[in-house]
């Protein structure tokens, strides 16, 4: 039997993370002992980017609404425990949204939520 070096595979490998670390910073982008570590340490930087872009987006949504809310002499918290009682369920998300393009309808929802 005719012995298989690995050489394809691991040239396959090496070609691979290199590809994947290019444009990276002095040897990170030409060695692949660098490059590889390069390249773990930003798919985890990655990783917890996602998870913090979901965070930052809620917080800038709460600053948006608190901000629109003060405006009509309202407090953030006192408006979201107005909108659960009265079962509105609109998220942070469009409320905000809503505040900075339509600040009149805003107004009826600030309206409907402190009414009856």
């Amino acid at each position: 039997m005719t012995r298989i070096k690995p050489g394809v595979q691991t040239r396959k490998r090496h070609k691979k993370i290199l590809k994947m670390a290019k444009g990276y910073w002095m040897t990170r982008h030409k060695q692949f002992k660098k490059a590889m570590e390069a390249v773990l340490h930003a798919g985890e930087y990655a990783f917890a980017g996602r998870k913090r872009k979901k965070r930052d987006f809620r917080r800038l949504w709460i600053i948006r609404l608190n901000a629109a809310l003060r405006e009509l002499g309202l407090k953030y918290s006192s408006f979201i425990k107005s909108l659960k009682d009265k079962k509105i369920e609109v998220d942070r998300k469009i409320l905000s949204k809503i505040a900075v393009e339509h600040p009149n309808i805003f107004k009826k929802i600030v309206e409907k939520t402190t009414n009856n």
